[in-house]
This record gives structure tokens, sequence and C-alpha cells, in this order.
């Protein structure tokens, strides 16, 4: 006899299907990101792993594990998740049924190949393929941890289909798919706050386009390690990525747009002003109509549309202290988002503009516009709350701090309110604190 969960922790691996194994393994995983791998790392029995989902626990386990929960559920605090579980799931038997068309149709894929040695269907290369798309283009959906676990299964599920064939024209069409998840693992990554990883993963996206000859996913890791780069204070180092991943033939239009905007970013970064506007430029002009196989083919989070050109543009320019354009462009972005429909909009992009519009307004100084261009930003949920909201958020919370503001209502408020809404971010709560320190100072 089936017995209802006594805890909302109990209810969430029961709807997520978490077995013990499945629950240990994840629990030790972000017990070593927060905590590091070792004796220090706290770990969960079976004993133990009952009695959390059993609701026979008397208060709240230590720190360290409440805090591996939470990490493992982003958006419910300790207190909920030893709680009670919530009265109704209106969504359960949708979810459910969305999750097991998924897993059947996995399965009836992977059975109708079993029997290939030397190679693989077509068709699921294709299918494969397909799962790459989606997984980008619904991205700016997802919170970063969800897309990154999303991804990382799809990386293994092709990285099996690789050890199963040996056809050349099949392994290098898997290797490119391979290097769009790793580089799409490699956002994710920095999103959260994991910048060493981010890193690696950018790398490692850069070696199977330079492998197969893919350029336009050689241009896209490079793009990435630029703007790892300058986050982490190495402007140089970003200048010269930006540099390399414009310098790639078979490129779009799009692409050059981003890596331009990258590119301008990198200069502000290292003080070079001139070398920025001019960045800023070319990122603006309407192109050739070319087109390539990633950031237009694939699209997504390979994509760089003109609200994410403009919010860019909107950055670069607080970072070269020219408020007025800043002001202008983050206006374009958020006017420019607003035309999309309600699914195509990307709250990263519409709280980035509102930040940047925020800031804007104080280089200005404007408070009371700054405080009522924040109010998008808010809005954005916890487990939403990537690096680059971080970033922005807390470079005005340091405006703030200066001291022409000390004594005043408003921007005391704001500061408050900024470092509360970090607070419970991602890159906070589960990425390393160092990297943290390094973009907001």
């Amino acid at each position: 006899m089936r017995t209802e969960p006594r805890t909302l922790l109990a209810w969430l691996c029961g709807r997520d299907k978490v077995t013990y194994r499945r629950f240990a393994q994840d629990f030790t995983k972000h017990g070593g990101r927060i905590f590091g791998n070792g004796s220090a790392s706290p770990t969960c029995g079976e004993t133990q792993f009952r009695r959390w989902t059993g609701g026979q626990l008397q208060g709240l386990p230590v720190p360290e594990a409440c805090q591996i929960l939470e990490a493992m559920w982003p958006g419910y605090t300790a207190e909920q998740l030893f709680g009670p579980p919530p009265k109704t799931d209106p969504q359960a038997p949708a979810n459910d049924l969305e999750e097991r068309v998924r897993m059947t149709a996995e399965e009836a894929l992977e059975g109708a190949d079993a029997t290939a040695s030397a190679s693989i269907s077509d068709n699921s290369i294709d299918e494969l393929r397909d799962q790459v798309e989606t997984e980008a283009r619904r991205y700016h959906l997802m919170p970063p941890a969800e897309a990154y676990e999303s991804v990382d299964r799809l990386r293994l599920a092709i990285e099996r289909q690789r050890d199963r064939t040996q056809v050349p024209v099949q392994q290098q069409q898997l290797m490119i798919l391979n290097g769009q998840a790793a580089a799409l693992l490699a956002v994710a990554a920095f999103d959260l706050g994991y910048f060493p990883s981010a890193r690696s993963l950018a790398r490692t996206a850069a070696v199977f386009g330079e492998t197969t000859r893919f350029t336009p996913l050689q241009a896209f890791a490079d793009g990435t390690l630029a703007y790892i780069a300058y986050h982490t204070g190495n402007a140089t180092e970003a200048v010269a990525k930006a540099a390399r991943a414009l310098s790639y033939g078979g490129l779009g239009d799009m692409a050059h747009r981003r890596h331009q905007a990258i590119k301008a970013r990198a200069h502000a970064h290292l003080g070079d002003v001139d070398a920025a506007r001019k960045a800023i430029l070319l990122s603006s002009q309407d192109g050739q109509g070319h087109r390539d196989d990633l950031h237009d083919g694939v699209g997504g989070e390979f994509a760089f549309s003109l609200e994410r050109l403009a919010m860019s543009t909107s950055t670069t320019a607080l970072v070269i202290g020219d408020a007025a354009q800043a002001e202008a462009d983050a206006r374009r972005a958020l006017e420019l988002i607003a035309q999309r429909p309600s699914e195509e909009q990307s709250a990263h992009v519409r709280a980035g503009a509102a930040a940047d519009l925020a800031h804007a307004r104080l280089m200005a100084g404007d408070v009371d516009g700054a405080a009522e261009a924040l109010q998008p930003v808010w809005k954005v949920p916890a487990e939403k709350r990537q690096t680059g909201i971080v970033v922005r958020t807390a470079r005005i919370g340091r405006h703030l701090n200066r001291p022409e503001y000390h004594g005043s209502s408003v921007p005391k408020e704001l500061r408050e309110r900024i470092e509360d809404f970090n607070r419970v971010s991602p890159p906070h709560r589960i990425g390393p604190h160092i990297g943290l320190l390094a973009i907001e100072s």
C-alpha cells in the first residue's frame, strides 16, 4: 500500500523519481561543488535518507546538509523541504505523462539501434540533432541549473552513440553535436558562477570545432572564452579571444555581431574607449546577408538577437562611462523584447537591460528613476538570477555605496534589496564565491 509523502522533500523525490542511489549521488556531487571533495563534504546514508523522506526528523539537519539540499532543489529553503508537502499538484499528471512519453521515445530509439554494430541509424543522429536544437532554443526559459542537468544528459547520450559507430561521417556529425552540447554547458556553468569549469567546457567545444573544422563552433567557443576572461579580470586575453573568434571563415552576420559586441566589452574593460566604440559600430552594421549553421541554423542560445545586442552595447557604454548611450541602448533592448511573443522573451535580457537602465540613470543622478527601472529585475525568480544579472545589480549596489548617498532612504533601500536579491541567486548559493569576488569587484 502506497503511503502519502509526509514532507516536501519526500514529495519532490517521488515527483522526480529520485531513488536513494540517485539522491546519494546528487547529494555528494553538490556537496563537492560547495565544500570541495574530501572529508569535510557531508554524505547521506540510506538510513538518514529514509528518516528525511519519512518525516522522522526533529528539526533540521546540520547547516551543511541544508545548504546542499537547497542547492539540489533551487527555490526551496530547508524549512520548506522538511515541511509538509503541497496539498495538490494539478500539473503532475501532465508532467508525468510527458516524462513517460519522452522516456518511451528514447528507449524505443535505442532499441531500434541495438542491432547496429559498426554504425548507427542516421535517424538516431537526426534525433540527437533535434534535441540539441531544442535545448539551445529553450535555454532562455530554464533556470541555468536545470538547463545544465538537461544538456549534460544529452551529452552522455551523444557519447554513447559515438561509441557505437565507426563510420567517419557519423563520427564527424556526432562530434559536432558533442561540441554544441559542451558549448551550452559552458554557458550554463558561467551563468551558475563556475568560471573555471565554464572555461574548460568552452575549450572542449573549441576542440570539437577544430577537429571537425566546424568554424562557427570554434568562433562561439572563443567568444565564450572572451567574456569569461573579462569577467574574471583578464581583459587583454578577452580582446585576443574575441579577435580570434572574428578571424574564422564561414561565419554569418549574426556571429560577427556577437563577437564584435564581446570585443567591444573587452576593449572597454581594458580602458580602450576608441576601440570599444569602433567595435560597437561594427556590431551594429547590417552585414551581407550571410548565415551559418550554428548561430543561425541552430539558433536559440547560439543566436544573438538585436535586443541582446542592445543590452550588451548598453553595458559596454556603462563600462566606458557613457550614461546617455547606455540609457538609449537599454531602452531599445526593452522595446525590442516587448515586441516578441511572450514565449520568446528572455527574462535575462529584460532584467539585464532594466538593470543597465537603472545604472545609467544613477550615473545621471536620477535615483528615483533608477528605482523605477529596477522593477522588472525584482520579478526574476531566484533560480533564474544568473551571473549576468548578479554582476549588473552588484555594480549598482557599489555605485549606491558612494558617500553622496549615505543617509538617504531610497539608496539605502535599494542597496539592501540588491543584497537580498543576490544572496539567493545560484551564483551566490551554489557557485564558488571566489569567482564572484572577482566579477563583483
